[in-house]
């Protein structure tokens, strides 16, 4: 999926450091705008860029190995979706978010993402959970990379993909919010370890469960992952 990240993969990248390429998105995307904005969420939620810090449009464009303008209008996308402030003449800071938020968001995500996911081991097209296979393998291999954007960016596109063939549109669009103000901290640490690759391949595993038509399994394993967003991935 995404090209392979250069040089620091510390949350505080000085200006010159080289940074990751942005990530190769699939499906039709209006505007590289766009894909900008996802990999700077993407960014925001792996911990890449810390929470009141302040960041220059040049500095996160020579880290993102793009121009200064599409970044500085991702950013303002940003701004509107709460996820960074504006700090005149200096740039934008990183919207801290505080653990209680970050237990309410989880919560919320749970109530919804875990009964719609089992009812899809009854209802879902075993084509279109196929069509999922891809997106799930780029992640496991953005996991072994230790490429925890384009790990990120995988798993948003998979999990919210896997939630579309529920056919609700509105559930989807909340589930992508929630997930945008999430923070998953331990990644990094995850990757040191060597721990992250195993947690990817629950993705695999929840498509096997689902193709399977095995309610149980799907619960079971969708119940785990969810709580590595507030256990295993979150320190």
């Amino acid at each position: 999926m995404a090209a392979q990240r250069n040089g620091d993969k510390s949350s505080k990248a000085s200006a010159g450091a080289a940074g990751p390429a942005l990530p190769t998105l699939g499906g039709a995307r209006p505007s590289y705008r766009e894909r900008v904005a996802d990999a700077l969420r993407a960014a925001l939620v792996a911990g890449e860029l810390s929470p009141g810090e302040v960041y220059s449009a040049p500095m996160l464009a020579t880290r993102f190995g793009v121009s200064a303008t599409p970044v500085r209008e991702a950013m303002l996308d940003l701004v509107k979706e709460g996820l960074v402030d504006t700090v005149p003449n200096k740039g934008f800071r990183v919207t801290a978010v505080s653990e209680r938020q970050l237990d309410e968001y989880t919560h919320v995500r749970s109530l919804i993402e875990i009964p719609v996911v089992v009812g899809l081991a009854a209802t879902a097209d075993p084509v279109a959970l196929e069509a999922l296979r891809p997106a799930a393998a780029e992640i496991v291999t953005a996991a072994a990379d230790g490429d925890l954007i384009a790990y990120v960016e995988a798993d948003r596109r998979f999990h919210l993909g896997l939630l579309a063939l529920a056919g609700n549109e509105h559930l989807v669009e909340v589930v992508g919010d929630l997930r945008k103000r999430s923070r998953l901290y331990g990644l990094t640490a995850l990757v040191e370890r060597g721990l992250l690759k195993s947690s990817a391949e629950e993705h695999l595993q929840l498509l096997d469960a689902l193709l399977a038509r095995d309610e149980d399994a799907v619960r079971e394993v969708m119940t785990r992952h969810l709580g590595h967003v507030r256990g295993l991935w979150a320190h």
